[in-house]
């Protein structure tokens, strides 16, 4: 990212401004295509749901032009973000960082302190029960549905499906709710369902949608209350179950090469943050129970603990 970053600066200053300008045009660009694909969305999905055309989104990610703050606002809501968060250098360590002021940002003035000096121990006493809560979290096709079900019922625990949950909380469809209140609305309202869930689950195995963990007050959420397991696959194993599933965004003709540059894309953006979860599992090469028996296997989850990063063999 950072060296086609530099690139976008040259061609910013070479077509007139100044290498500051050029730079910050740079990031704006880099950040929208980055929260694009950690939440799965196309171009053309971005311009549906924040009603900027095409053109201009292909501009304003190619580095080409100014921006308004107006149009700049409408990107920034759909795709759930502050106009603040646009022009924010991100490293390999952005998503890291971004959960951590997230969390921090939550408490009050006079807990931050306190929360310095006993950051280790509230960590180890929240594992303690994190364990009896399982998430699994991965792109569309990772098969969440189908190894959440196996697993919940290997360890006698109730299986969940949080857009399900979301559904049932709000009495309309999940795409009804993005076409009524955006993602911003979908995305508090699946905030509220974690929550609800984490307290009232003492013992669970939970499927969440694959944008979750471009959300950083939720994704972090979910990391300190569940065990979370990432699951991930090739792009074509994950375009080949999608396609078994006739999902209408990937089996309709004439984007398929749409859908696969997609699928390559989320899975690059959302990389460093599915590795931000207690294990993961690579299912391409494995059968529904070979990979229940991997995450049962892991050191914490039947025991009830378990720590963060992933294991050593991963």
């Amino acid at each position: 990212m950072k060296v086609e970053q530099e690139e976008q600066d040259k061609q910013g200053a070479a077509g007139g401004l100044d290498a500051d300008s050029a730079h910050l045009l740079s990031v704006l660009a880099s950040n929208i295509r980055l929260f694009r694909g950690q939440r799965g969305m196309t171009r053309k999905n971005l311009a549906e749901q924040s009603g900027v055309s095409l053109p201009h989104l292909a501009r304003m990610e190619s580095s080409q032009g100014n921006v308004s703050v107006v149009v700049l606002g409408k990107v920034a809501r759909a795709l759930n973000q502050s106009v603040a968060s646009m022009f924010s250098e991100s490293d390999s360590l952005s998503g890291d960082l971004g959960l951590i002021v997230e969390f921090l940002r939550r408490q009050p003035a006079d807990q931050v302190a306190r929360i310095r000096g006993q950051l280790f121990t509230e960590f180890q006493r929240a594992e303690s029960a994190r364990g009896k809560r399982i998430a699994l979290i991965g792109l569309r096709g990772a098969g969440k549905s189908t190894v959440g079900k196996a697993l919940a019922e290997r360890l006698g625990r109730p299986f969940i499906e949080l857009n399900e949950q979301i559904e049932r909380e709000a009495g309309i469809s999940v795409q009804e709710i993005i076409t009524l209140y955006g993602q911003a609305g979908y995305r508090k309202l699946e905030k509220r369902c974690l929550e609800e869930l984490a307290v009232a689950n003492p013992e669970v195995v939970l499927a969440t949608g694959g944008g979750i963990v471009g959300e950083a007050q939720t994704y972090q959420l979910l990391l300190s209350s569940f065990y979370t397991v990432w699951l991930r696959a090739d792009p074509e194993v994950h375009f080949r179950r999608v396609m078994e599933q006739r999902d209408a965004r990937i089996a309709t003709p004439g984007h398929y090469r749409e859908a696969m540059d997609n699928i390559r894309n989320t899975l690059a953006a959302r990389e460093h943050l599915g590795q931000m979860a207690a294990l993961a599992v690579d299912t391409t090469p494995l059968t529904v129970d070979q990979v229940v028996e991997k995450i049962i296997a892991a050191p914490g989850v039947l025991e009830g603990g378990g720590g963060g990063g992933l294991p050593p063999g991963s």
